[in-house]
């Protein structure tokens, strides 16, 4: 393999190709992202045709390509869960061997009780809840009692939402790092989540400053060999959320949209970096996959392939693009849950050999070892073939 100086990873959240074997076990039928999407007519991808997404092992929906430009793969998550911070965490070479804590009866009452204290103020709401939902049923008593909107989801989260006239942004953002502290053990979620709004009953709106406190990964990342081999790791998006900040030399912050993700995107290639650009671009679960939402969950990633195409009109001959997924989400599953899926790879530039079909593959973290190799670090790759992939 040639000299690499840029490797962008992408990670398209939510973008699952099809149930896993593994599927019932978390609660999960015949789930599949790409094939619920493909029946919208808003569904348009042209350029993650050509690399080959329709060529994946398994992928029964879409047209093949004869001649794929990329290298592409089914990868199987060898990790227990379905979320974003363990898929991401597999993607980086961490294997998670149990998952993380989830509440479908919200927090217990001694947690409550602990975060209550700790706060200062009461916490009404406290179960899995829709966050665009609990601010219309909850946001009125909590600008007028002052209390504290906790809820949960079918992740391993605990979300704080508050008015921003009521609770400044800091002061919530403090209130995060309190319960961060509060929430280990037994209660180590993987994020701890500050959704604040604005507006006024019945038409709140949550704003872009949400921030993630999450867990730091249990093991060394392939971000923290990159950087400790001086590297640059720059993170996109919700990346230094996910991750703690740690094995990031830069982060960009959280997007708008995934339109603001791939701009922020597009800006870095024209800079000089050597080593790694990893972005989440989080709308597709967040704004459409959770929401069941079929033919938005189509439109956006319509959109997502034109800004693609305008991406690999600009790749050097020293780049590498890495496209993929960190859990499903199916939009016309039942409920609002993630979905245990395969997820999608395609690598393509110009040193990658196109349309090799790499089979399935038993973990995300073939991702980090294929990276820790481009930059020739050994020792990371040793120890990602030490997983028993």
């Amino acid at each position: 393999m040639s000299d690499i100086k840029r490797v962008f990873l992408i990670v398209l959240d939510s973008f699952g190709i099809g149930a896993e074997p593994d599927a019932s076990d978390f609660g999960d039928g015949d789930c599949n992202t790409l094939r619920s999407i493909a029946t919208s007519d808003k569904f348009n991808v042209p350029n993650l045709r050509k690399l080959g997404l329709f060529n994946i092992d398994g992928v029964e929906c879409g047209n093949p390509i004869d001649n794929p430009l990329a290298t592409f793969a089914r990868l199987r998550e060898k990790s227990r869960g379905k979320d974003t911070t363990i898929g991401h965490w597999e993607i980086a070479g961490v294997i998670s061997d149990k998952p993380l804590p989830t509440y479908p009866n919200g927090f217990p009452a001694e947690v409550i009780a602990e975060l209550e204290r700790a706060f200062g103020r009461k916490i009404i709401c406290n179960q899995p809840y829709s966050g665009t939902k609990v601010i219309h049923d909850y946001g009125r008593e909590h600008e007028e009692t002052g209390a504290l909107i906790v809820y949960t989801s079918a992740d391993s989260v605990l979300q704080i939402a508050a008015h921003e006239t009521k609770v400044p942004v800091d002061k919530l953002y403090k209130y995060c790092q309190i319960a961060r502290k509060i929430m280990t053990g037994e209660h180590s979620v993987g994020r701890i989540i500050a959704r604040p709004f604005v507006g006024e009953y019945p038409n709140y709106e949550r704003t872009p400053r949400r921030h993630d406190f999450s867990l730091e990964p249990p093991k060394e990342t392939v971000l923290d060999a990159l950087k400790q081999k001086g590297f640059d790791v720059i993170g996109v998006g919700k990346i230094a959320d996910i991750f703690a900040s740690r094995g990031l030399t830069r982060s960009l912050g959280v997007n708008e949209n995934n339109a603001d993700g791939m701009d922020k995107t597009l800006n870095l290639m024209k800079t000089n970096f050597n080593g790694l650009c990893f972005v989440n671009l989080v709308d597709f679960d967040m704004v459409y996959g959770h929401r069941r939402d079929v033919d938005g969950y189509a439109q956006a990633m319509t959109d997502f392939d034109v800004q693609l195409g305008e991406f690999m009109s600009k790749m050097r001959d020293d780049d590498i693009l890495m496209i993929t997924a960190d859990h499903g989400c199916d939009p016309a599953a039942p409920g609002t849950d993630h979905t245990r899926e395969y997820v999608p790879l395609l690598v393509y530039g110009k040193s990658i050999e196109a349309g090799l079909n790499l089979g399935t593959r038993p973990t995300f973290a073939v991702i980090a070892s294929t990276i820790a190799d481009m930059f020739k670090i050994n020792k990371f790759w040793v120890d990602i073939q030490q997983l028993n992939c």
